[in-house]
C-alpha cells in the first residue's frame, strides 16, 4: 500500500515555483489534498470494515435440509429435500414461551458462532427464524451467502467509490502541475524563475528604484515650491488691491509653469561594488537572451489552457455520473444469489454496514468537486477575459524614470501575468532589467568606477605627430573622467556603440582631433557648439552610412575629414556629401571605400579643398569627371581604383602639385606628356602598377622633383629621364632593370636614389657625380664591386648594399663623413673586413641631419 504523503507528493512543486501559482491554483491544490484524504480514508475503511450481513427470507425456503440430505444419503429413495421429522427438541421448542424462545435463540447463535461443533453427520443446524422456525443454515453457508451477496446485491459504486475517487484526484493533481513537469516548458519556467529571483534580489534593482524615488521626491519638492510661490504671489496681489477687470486670472502670456523637470542635480546613485556591478551586467544579458528565446512561442500559455480545460471537463464528467449513484448507496439490499440448491433459500435480506459512512463521504466528495469545478471555470474566465499573450509595463513606466521598458508577448507575457497574481512587485523589479536606460546607467556607473582620472592618465601616449593621444577601445561608454583631461589633443574612440559626448567636453580646450571608429557618438547641444568651433580633424570609420553622425556635416571649422566605410553604388546617394557645403573650411577629404564614381556633390567643397584622397579597396572607379571642377586641389591620391590609364580629368587640375596613383593597373603612361601643362606638379607617384616602359616625353615635365616608379615591370631607364634637372627623389626599386645609364650623372640635385630589387651588376662611375646624394639603396642586385669613388658622396647618410655579390668594401668609404654604422646596411662579414680605423670612424656617434 501507499501512504497519504506518497500520493500527495504528486501535488508538490519546487518552492521557487510558488510565484507562478495564483490563488486559484493554490486553492485547487488544497482541495485536491482534501479529496485525496477523503478517498484514502474511504478506501481504508472499506478494506478493513466493509462487509455485508445477510439472513434468508423464510418465505423463500424451498424445503428444509436434513443432515442426511447434506451427506447425500437418502435410504428411502425419496426426493432429496423433504420436511424434517418432528423430534423431542422441536416439541420442546414449540412449548416454550416467546420470551424464552428469543433468549434461547440468541444464546444458541452466539455459542454456535463462537464455537461451532460439527456433528457426525455434518454440522448441526445453527439458527432458527425469529418466527420460531429454524433456518437450516450452517456457519459456512452464512459466510458463503455474505460473500455472494456482497458481489451480487451491492451496487458497483458502493464497492469502488473510494478507488474511483482516488484515481480522479490523482488525475486532477497531475493536470494541475503538468506544465511544471513537461520538459519543454519546465526548462523555460525554471530559467524564468531563476532570473526573476536574481533580479528581485539584485542590489542594482534596489538602487535603480531608489533613484527613481529620489527623482520623484525632487520633482514633488519643486512642484511644492512652485505652488507656494504661486500662493504667495496671489496673496501679495490681493493685498495690493483687487485685480483689474482685464486680468481676472493669470493669462497665458503671463506667469508660466513648465511641466518639465527642473534643471538641477539629482542625487547620485551609490556606487555599486565591482561584484554587484558584474552580476547586474550578467543579468541584463541573461534577460535579453531569455526574452528572445521565450517570446518566439506560446507553448507555456497553450499548455496551461489545455490543462485547465482538462480539469474542467474532468469535473463535469465526475459530477455527471456521481450524482446518479448517490441514491444507490443503501443500508438494506435484497439478494438473489441463485444458490437455492446449496442453501434451500432463493432470497436473502442483506445489510451493508458502511453504507451510511460511504454516502456521507460521497456527498462530501461531490461538494469538494463542485467547489473545484467552480474554481476551474473561474480560471477559464480569467484566461480568456483579456489577452494574456501581451504584457504592458505602462504602470511601471509611469511610476519610474525608465520610460523605455518594452512590452512583451507570448510566453514571456503570460509568465509575467502569472507572477502578478502572486506579487506585482516582482514584475516591477523585473522591468528594470528590460530597460535600456537602466542598463546604460549601470554601465555608466561601472565604467566611471573603473576608469578613474589616474587610470586614464596612464593610458595617454604620444602619437607620430608628437601629440597627446588617448585611445579607448570596446568600452560601454565614454568615462566622465575623460573630459577632465584638459591638455589632451587627440581622442580616439573605437567600438563604443553607446558613446555620448556631454557638455563637459568644453573643458578640453586643447582637443583638436577626434577619431570615431564604429562609434556613432551622440552629442549634447553645448558639446556640439564646442566641437563646431574648435574641432579641426575628424576621423569616422563605419560599416553603414547611417553610422555617420549627422552633426559631422555641421562642423563649420573642420579642416580635415576622414571617412572610412562601405559606400557602394547603392549607397552613394546616402553618403550625405551634399551636406559638406556647411564645411566651409574643409581642406582635406579622405574617403576609403568602394566607390564606382566620385559623387558629383563633392564639388560643393571644391572651392576650398586642397587635398583629396580616395582609397577604393580594389573597386573600379569609372566616372572621374567631377575632378575637373576641383581646380584648387593640390594633392590627389587615387589608390586601388583599378585604373588602367592616367585619367584625363587630372590634366585639368592646374594647381595640382602631387599625384599618387598607387596600386592600380596602369600599363602605359604615354599621357605623361600632358603633365607639362601642370606647371606646379612636383611629385608623381606611379608605384605598384604594371608599367613596362617610360616614354621619352617624361623629360617635358620639367618641374618634377619626386618620381616613384617602384614595383612595376620596367626593364630599362630612358636617357630622357635624367634630363629632369630638378629631380631630387627617384625610386625605381623592385623592377627588372639591368643597367643604370651613365646619364644619371646629370641629376646634380638627386638626393635619394632607390634601385633595390633589380638586376644591376655594374655601377656607372657617373653615379658618384651626384654628390648631393644622401640615401643610396643598391640592395638585392647583382653588384660585384663597389667603386672607390664612393668616397665622393660626402653627404651620404644611408647606404644599402645587402643582397649583392660583394667580397669587400673599399676603405674610401671612410670619406663619407656622415655615414655611420646604423646607416650602412651590409652583411656582417663585409663590415668586419673593413680596416680598424674605418670601423672606428663608422662607430663614432656623431649627430647628423638625415633630412628624409
Amino acid at each position: 500500500m501507499f501512504t497519504l504523503s506518497e500520493v500527495a507528493s504528486l501535488n508538490d512543486i519546487q518552492p521557487t515555483y510558488r510565484i507562478l501559482k495564483p490563488w486559484w491554483d493554490v486553492f485547487m491544490d488544497y482541495l485536491a489534498v482534501v479529496m485525496l484524504m477523503v478517498a484514502i480514508f474511504a478506501g481504508t475503511m472499506q478494506l478493513t470494515k466493509d462487509q455485508v450481513v445477510c439472513l434468508p427470507k423464510l418465505e423463500s425456503a424451498v424445503c428444509a435440509i436434513t443432515p442426511a440430505s447434506r451427506e447425500g444419503h437418502n435410504p428411502q429413495g425419496s426426493s432429496k429435500f423433504e420436511e424434517a421429522p418432528t423430534t423431542e427438541a422441536s416439541k420442546e421448542w414449540l412449548s416454550t414461551s416467546p420470551e424464552n424462545k428469543l433468549e434461547n435463540h440468541l444464546t444458541t447463535q452466539t455459542d454456535t458462532l463462537s464455537n461451532p461443533k460439527p456433528s457426525i453427520g455434518g454440522l448441526e443446524k445453527m439458527a432458527i427464524s425469529p418466527g420460531g422456525r429454524k433456518t437450516n443454515l450452517d456457519y459456512q453457508q452464512y459466510i458463503f451467502i455474505n460473500q455472494m451477496c456482497y458481489h451480487v446485491a451491492l451496487p458497483w459504486y458502493s464497492k469502488y467509490f473510494p478507488y474511483l475517487a482516488l484515481i480522479h484526484t490523482i488525475i486532477l493533481m497531475v493536470s494541475s502541475n503538468f506544465w511544471f513537469k513537461y520538459p519543454k516548458t519546465c526548462s523555460k519556467i525554471e530559467h524564468f524563475v531563476s532570473i526573476l529571483g536574481k533580479c528581485f534580489e539584485s542590489p542594482w534593482t534596489t538602487k535603480a528604484l531608489s533613484e527613481t524615488a529620489c527623482e520623484d521626491s525632487e520633482e514633488n519638492k519643486q512642484r511644492l515650491t512652485g505652488a507656494q510661490s504661486l500662493r504667495k504671489h496671489l496673496s501679495n496681489s490681493s493685498e495690493e488691491g483687487s485685480p483689474s477687470p482685464s486680468t481676472p486670472m493669470i493669462s497665458k502670456s503671463g506667469l508660466k509653469f513648465s511641466i518639465d523637470k527642473p534643471v538641477g542635480e539629482v542625487p547620485g546613485m551609490t556606487i555599486l561594488d565591482k561584484k554587484d556591478g558584474e552580476q547586474a551586467k550578467a543579468l541584463f544579458e541573461k534577460v535579453r537572451k531569455f526574452r528572445a528565446h521565450v517570446e518566439d512561442s506560446d507553448l507555456i500559455y497553450k499548455l496551461y489552457v489545455v490543462q485547465t480545460v482538462v480539469k474542467t471537463v474532468k469535473f463535469i464528467f465526475i459530477l455527471g455520473y456521481t450524482l446518479t449513484f448517490v441514491t444507490s448507496i443503501k443500508f438494506k439490499h435484497p439478494c438473489f444469489p441463485n444458490v437455492e440448491h446449496l442453501t434451500g433459500y432463493t432470497e436473502f435480506e442483506c445489510t451493508h454496514n458502511m453504507a451510511f459512512m460511504l454516502k456521507k463521504l460521497l456527498i462530501s466528495y461531490i461538494a469538494l468537486i463542485c467547489v473545484y469545478g467552480l474554481v476551474c471555470i473561474y480560471t477559464l474566465f480569467w484566461l480568456f477575459r483579456r489577452p494574456l499573450k501581451e504584457y504592458s509595463f505602462e504602470k511601471v513606466r509611469e511610476e519610474s524614470s525608465f520610460s523605455d521598458i518594452p512590452d512583451v508577448k507570448n510566453d514571456f507575457a503570460f509568465l509575467l501575468h502569472m507572477v502578478d497574481q502572486y506579487d506585482q512587485l516582482y514584475s516591477k523589479r523585473f522591468g528594470v532589467f528590460l530597460s535600456e536606460v537602466s542598463e546604460n546607467k549601470l554601465r555608466e556607473i561601472s565604467l566611471n568606477h573603473e576608469w578613474t582620472f589616474e587610470k586614464l592618465r596612464q593610458h595617454i601616449s604620444r602619437n607620430a605627430q608628437d601629440k597627446q593621444e588617448l585611445h579607448l577601445f570596446m568600452l560601454s561608454g565614454v568615462p566622465d573622467a575623460v573630459f577632465e583631461l584638459t591638455d589632451l589633443e587627440v581622442l580616439r574612440l573605437e567600438l563604443i556603440p553607446e558613446a555620448k559626448i556631454p557638455a563637459k567636453i568644453s573643458q578640453m580646450t586643447a582637443l583638436q582631433e577626434l577619431h570615431l571608429y564604429h562609434c556613432p557618438a551622440k552629442v549634447e547641444q553645448t558639446a556640439f557648439s564646442f566641437l563646431r568651433d574648435n574641432l579641426k580633424c575628424l576621423h569616422v570609420k563605419f560599416t553603414d552610412v547611417a553610422e555617420i553622425p549627422a552633426w559631422v556635416y555641421l562642423l563649420k571649422n573642420l579642416r580635415e575629414l576622414y571617412l572610412m566605410g562601405n559606400l557602394n553604388a547603392e549607397n552613394n546617394k546616402m553618403i550625405g556629401l551634399e551636406s559638406l557645403r556647411e564645411l566651409r573650411h574643409l581642406k582635406v577629404l579622405y574617403v576609403k571605400s568602394n566607390l564606382t564614381k566620385i559623387p558629383s556633390n563633392i564639388t560643393d567643397v571644391a572651392p576650398h579643398l586642397t587635398r583629396l584622397v580616395i582609397h577604393n579597396d580594389g573597386t573600379k572607379l569609372v566616372v572621374l569627371n567631377s575632378l575637373k571642377k576641383m581646380m584648387n586641389v593640390a594633392e590627389l591620391e587615387l589608390h586601388s581604383c583599378e585604373l588602367e590609364r592616367i585619367p584625363h580629368a587630372i590634366f585639368s587640375l592646374t594647381n595640382l602639385q602631387e599625384l599618387d596613383l598607387k596600386l592600380n593597373s596602369i600599363r602605359t603612361i604615354e599621357e605623361v606628356i600632358s603633365f607639362q601643362h601642370l606647371k606646379r606638379l612636383t611629385c608623381l607617384k606611379l608605384w605598384h602598377n604594371k608599367i613596362v616602359s617610360i616614354p621619352q616625353s617624361i623629360s617635358q615635365v620639367k618641374n618634377l622633383e619626386s618620381l616613384y616608379l617602384s614595383h612595376n615591370k620596367l626593364e630599362m631607364l630612358p636617357a630622357a629621364l635624367f634630363h629632369l634637372q630638378k629631380l631630387r627623389y627617384l625610386d625605381v626599386g623592385h623592377n627588372c632593370i639591368t643597367v643604370i645609364p651613365f646619364e644619371i650623372g646629370l641629376l646634380q640635385n638627386l638626393q635619394y636614389f632607390y634601385i633595390t630589387g633589380n638586376k644591376v651588376d655594374i655601377l656607372p662611375k657617373t653615379l658618384f657625380k651626384c654628390i648631393k646624394l644622401r640615401t643610396l639603396c643598391l640592395g638585392q642586385n647583382c653588384i660585384t664591386s663597389l667603386p672607390e669613388k664612393i668616397g665622393h658622396l660626402v653627404q651620404l647618410t644611408h647606404l644599402e648594399l645587402k643582397g649583392n655579390c660583394l667580397d669587400r668594401l673599399p676603405s674610401q668609404i671612410i670619406q663619407c663623413r656622415l655615414l655611420k654604422k646604423c646607416g650602412l646596411v651590409v652583411e656582417d662579414h663585409l663590415f668586419d673586413a673593413l680596416p680598424l680605423e674605418v670601423k672606428e670612424a663608422l662607430n663614432l656617434d656623431v649627430p647628423f641631419a638625415n633630412g628624409m
